[in-house]
């Protein structure tokens, strides 16, 4: 089941506006209330001990409908084991209707109280869309807060082997949390005009944690770098924002350009996911790029204070203890550009390979968090032989001349669609205005005005009907059942040529969703791909450059999405991540979203080690030394930076909520793949082959050898 979301000008989105606009049914938003611990309802006591409760439900201000038992004597609302439910409609015009529910959870625990002497059993729990989206928010919450308190200790103890300082490993903490806190703060004010999805406070930690230090720490770096070369505070802050500060722009440009790809998706929870990811990217580069130097220059020399012992050093020139190995490293990758290509790349490509059976459909089982309220109830209804009242599809059909109400050929055709729907056997229970009126169109004014304006619009051309699919049809038959319904038409259901259908509830919005997001992935992933080689062609200069950087990027998508697939989708390791089984699939948003994030995330690295090669080229030296000295400068940040955003996205892997655990996993895999294998071999390899074509046309304009006197050439590649 697909919760917290709105699929923008989606027909599972029509229906919704038809029964608030044009039927003005008392139940277009509802939940249920799940009763256990009472006599059957269908007895003389426990049709008693029901009416205080449905009586109360009528009183709560916000419910704009009750029907349980008692309305109607439905044998549907006899659920297997003795339980019963009632269905709730709601109607909110203080904001969204999940304000209404901590109000009916106290309502229901006030209820309980109250029968709880004569009933001891008794059990009263929300349940349906609307709880599902507030617990699984209380749930994202709860895992944010969790994961923070895993993420920052464990991140400032990395910092602190990093640079061997407290001082100079809490400002990229800061920087942290300062772009986490603005970003909610912007959000929140932003929720109040537009919806949000609950996935915002998740991605926004994530990447405030992973992109705030990721930005500071090469500030700070380059700051420390002046320092040592023996300049004071102010003019080593001057040196470190001129040195990083066009790098994390080129860096922040290419992750936000990633999130605005996202905003041209109509779904509220990637719009959501975009317009806080672009956040905070903005906010982190901002805040490094002004409030860091400012920090800096007045720390001066005391960002080295408390120096830890076994922690590197900085040499003379400012480069760490640590850059020996990687210089030795990088002479190694130049001396062997093709082994190392071979060795590093073989693994790579066959675990992209894995993509091919990537599965976008919902995943089966149970996913929800298990100790939320709302799915303790789920599961209470799936016992009862009744989850279908929350997994209904609800159909509208509209005839063009006919009404239903006041003809008897309008009548009868919906009577036949809700006789075949009923012969389906993947359908539990149909439910229309001819059920309830058990067939004869004369009884309908015997109905209740609530019941008339849930099944049946305004005018009497159109009718609801309610499907309940059986209990043994799985999300993705429900999938497949909304999409025959759409393909086969309202002609050929009813026969009556310019009939309409339309397909809504849970069951279509997830139909619409995947549809959605598969026809929308190549053009966000068209608009990222050339978005970024347009930021990057800015920032270098270099065609090669850039292009060897995307194809580098899609190289680190593709295996992380291929371990995506081993882990979760296959089951592979997966309940060491808390996921007894395979899924099977995994959530359309979760290829998309991690696509646009990974692609900028990936080309930090790209950058910091190409901006450090490139200024060694202008420095004047040949591509043999430049790209091991690139290394010995950048490759002890990228590890360092890698290792924290490893920490950050994996400590959400073991949150409740499996959305995020798919995120947090393949963002940790990419950034592995892509600090280890891509851009400490894979990267100076390409960089040794490619040799001054890597800065064509105009990268080394700066040079030495491009200077005063010095002979333009055209660049052969051999060097």
């Amino acid at each position: 089941m697909e919760t917290a979301t709105r699929v923008e000008g989606s027909q599972a989105a029509t229906v919704q506006q038809e029964l608030s606009n044009r039927f003005r049914s008392p139940f277009v938003d509802q939940v249920v209330l799940v009763v256990e611990g009472l006599p059957p309802a269908a007895s003389e006591e426990g049709g008693q001990a029901l009416e205080p409760i449905v009586r109360a439900l009528r009183d709560q201000p916000g419910v704009s409908g009750v029907v349980s038992f008692l309305d109607s004597r439905d044998p549907i609302f006899l659920g297997r084991g003795g339980g019963t439910f009632v269905i709730v409609g709601l109607m909110s015009a203080g904001g969204p209707v999940e304000f209404l529910v901590p109000q009916l959870h106290q309502l229901a625990s006030s209820l309980e109280n109250q029968l709880r002497s004569r009933y001891p059993a008794v059990n009263l729990e929300l349940t349906g869309e609307i709880p599902l989206n507030f617990d699984i928010r209380k749930a994202s919450a709860d895992d944010v807060e969790r994961g923070e308190s895993l993420v920052i200790p464990a991140t400032l103890a990395l910092l602190l082997v990093a640079f061997g300082s407290p001082i100079a490993a809490l400002i990229p903490l800061a920087v942290g949390e300062l772009a986490i806190a603005t970003t909610l703060a912007i959000t929140g004010f932003l929720a109040q005009r537009w919806h949000l999805s609950i996935l915002v406070q998740n991605l926004a930690t994530m990447l405030g944690l992973g992109l705030g230090i990721d930005y500071a720490l090469l500030m700070v770096s380059r700051f420390r770098e002046a320092i040592c070369a023996g300049n004071d505070g102010p003019a080593a802050a001057v040196i470190a924002a001129h040195q990083a500060g066009r790098t994390l722009v080129i860096s922040a440009s290419t992750v936000a350009i990633g999130f605005l790809g996202l905003l041209t998706v109509p779904i509220s929870e990637i719009r959501s996911i975009g317009i806080a990811g672009f956040l905070v990217a903005g906010m982190s580069v901002l805040l490094t790029n002004t409030l860091v130097p400012a920090l800096l220059a007045l720390l001066g020399q005391r960002i080295n204070l408390g120096r830890l012992p076994f922690t590197p050093k900085l040499d003379a020139d400012g480069a760490a203890n640590t850059g020996k190995s990687w210089r030795q490293w990088g002479k190694l990758i130049v001396a062997h550009p093709w082994l190392a290509l071979f060795l590093a790349g073989a693994p790579l490509l066959l675990l992209a390979w894995q993509i091919r059976r990537l599965d976008t459909s919902v995943p089966q089982g149970d996913w929800l968090p298990p100790a939320a309220e709302s799915v303790r109830a789920l599961h209470t209804l799936r016992a009862m032989d009744r989850e279908g009242v929350v997994e209904a599809l609800r159909i509208i059909i509209e005839l063009p001349a006919d009404s239903i109400a006041q003809t008897d050929s309008g009548w009868n055709v919906l009577d036949r669609l809700t006789k075949r729907l009923a012969s389906d056997p993947r359908s539990g229970r149909v439910i229309s205005i001819t059920t309830i009126a058990e067939g004869n169109r004369s009884s309908l004014s015997d109905l209740s005005r609530e019941t008339r304006r849930t099944f049946l619009s305004g005018d009497g051309k159109a009718a609801l009907l309610e499907v309940l699919p059986a209990s043994s049809v799985s999300l993705r038959d429900q999938v497949n059942w909304v999409r025959e319904l759409r393909k086969t038409g309202a002609l050929n259901l009813t026969g009556v040529p310019g009939a309409t259908l339309l397909v809504g509830g849970i069951p279509a919005l997830n139909a619409d969703y995947e549809t959605i997001i598969r026809d929308r992935f190549p053009s966000v992933m068209a608009l990222i791909v050339g978005g970024t080689l347009f930021a990057l062609l800015c920032g270098f200069r270099s065609i090669f450059a850039a292009l060897k950087a995307i194809a580098l990027n899609l190289i680190s998508v593709a295996a992380s999405f291929g371990a995506l697939v081993f882990v979760f989708q296959n089951g592979h390791g997966s309940r060491f991540l808390g996921v007894p089984e395979g899924t099977g699939s995994v959530f359309p948003l979760v290829p998309i979203v991690t696509f646009a994030i990974v692609f900028g995330l990936s080309m930090d690295y790209e950058v910091f080690l190409v901006a450090r090669v490139l200024e060694a080229r202008r420095s004047g030296l040949n591509e043999t030394d430049a790209i091991p000295e690139g290394l010995a400068r950048t490759a002890g940040l990228i590890t360092s930076a890698a290792a924290i955003m490893i920490v950050v996205f994996a400590a959400f892997t073991f949150g409740s909520f499996l959305v995020v655990k798919m995120i947090g996993f393949t963002l940790a895999v990419a950034v592995l793949i892509d600090a280890t294998l891509v851009r400490v071999v894979i990267g100076p390899a390409l960089l040794r082959l490619a040799g001054d074509w890597n800065w064509w046309p105009g990268g080394l304009r700066n040079s030495a050898s491009f200077g005063p006197g010095a002979s333009r050439r055209i660049p052969t590649g051999r060097e």
